[in-house]
């Protein structure tokens, strides 16, 4: 089962992220060839209007297939050659007739172009923004401002505070969330703190002087801060919000992911995040069955993120990958002229051998994570 959750998730992805190609090139009338899910050998296809659509056996990627993209190849029978089978040649944009240019992609203006890569990037943050607004509405788990542990010799032990007591009220500010709380104190930038805490059924004051310390963030670097010494109960309640508030937080939510899906690239690309945290397509198999046990709104979740690191990722400018076509139609749009032929091809081999490269260390590394048990 935890196979075909993956399929799952990877399906319904791919299919948003090729579908934002597809629309966006009928919207500039271009002709669409084929439409595929998966790569590789051809399972199953059928043929509606003027595009072939597919399934393929390798459900780890897909493509939309445009008329003059990269030329078109013709072959079949040559009254020519008495019935017998022609050679196949290929016939370049340039060589098209004027019917065929007007529904041809290597005839739309480079803007045109630049919005039918684009689409399917964004479609995947669209589809990430929604299913974080769906989940704003059905109910985000939230950790209160219930108070855990207190440790000896830290501020808050000193002024007072105790095991169980639940902060109310930061600064003049009402506080319903832990975050909240983490982000109020660090921001004081060390100066003093009024707290206003709940015991049992009284409310109780405290000011407290909040102490430098040094933290680790989400990329393992040190981070100067402060804190008062408290750490939470690990209380969780569900917050739900109404169909405003749920698209204001599905907003915030998306542009927190983007950014920390671009830091992580950043990092990576730096080393300050170490090659042995790349995953691969069994590191996704797992958290896809992991996510699916936890429930449907842990597996939207999990998708939204996937979806959020898929459009990021095709964005980068690697060709074979959609930020590596756009370098070229943005040259196009800046010159007046198209990136010629052979810079293309060399920049696909470079691409590929780059995407190659990342495909065998996201698989060593799954593959290394499977037997350590990591």
């Amino acid at each position: 089962m935890t196979l075909f959750y993956a399929i799952i998730a990877l399906g319904i992805l791919i299919f948003v992220h090729e579908l934002g190609h597809f629309l966006v090139a009928k919207l500039f009338k271009v002709k669409v060839e084929k439409f595929s899910l998966g790569f590789g050998p051809k399972v199953y296809s059928k043929q509606i209007g003027e595009t072939e659509y597919m399934l393929s056996a390798f459900p780890l990627g897909g493509f939309v297939k445009l008329f003059g993209e990269g030329g078109i190849i013709e072959g079949g029978n040559d009254d020519k050659t008495k019935g017998e089978i022609s050679e196949e040649i290929v016939r370049l944009p340039e060589n098209f007739t004027e019917e065929e240019k007007k529904r041809s992609f290597a005839h739309r203006p480079p803007l045109a172009k630049i919005a039918i890569v684009m689409a399917g990037p964004i479609f995947n943050l669209v589809f990430a923004w929604l299913a974080f607004i769906v989940l704003s509405m059905t109910g985000v788990p939230t950790l209160t401002t219930k108070i855990g542990e207190v440790p000896n010799e830290k501020p808050a032990f000193r002024a007072g505070i105790q095991k169980g007591d639940v902060i109310k009220v930061i600064n003049g500010k009402p506080v319903t969330r832990w975050d909240e709380i983490a982000a109020l104190i660090s921001g004081s930038k060390g100066q003093p703190v009024s707290l206003i805490v709940k015991r049992d059924t009284k409310e109780l004051s405290f000011n407290i002087t909040p102490e430098a310390r040094v933290s680790k963030n989400l990329f393992g670097e040190d981070v100067k801060g402060f804190a008062i010494g408290v750490a939470s109960a690990g209380e969780i309640v569900t917050e739900y919000f109404g169909p405003i508030d749920a698209v204001v937080k599905g907003t915030s939510q998306t542009a927190t992911v983007i950014e920390l899906t671009v830091m992580s690239l950043v990092k990576l690309i730096q080393r300050v995040v170490p090659l042995d945290t790349v995953g691969g397509p069994i590191m996704i198999v797992k958290m896809a069955g992991e996510q699916a046990a936890a429930g449907a709104s842990s597996f939207l979740a999990f998708m939204a993120l996937l979806s959020i690191n898929l459009g990021i990722l095709n964005l980068l400018p690697v060709p074979v990958l959609d930020g590596g076509h756009l370098v070229f139609y943005f040259w196009e749009l800046v010159t007046g002229r198209p990136v010629s032929q052979k810079i293309r091809e060399y920049g696909q081999q470079i691409g590929m051998a780059l995407l190659l490269s990342l495909m065998v260390l996201a698989f060593y590394n799954d593959i290394v994570r499977y037997f350590t048990g990591q």
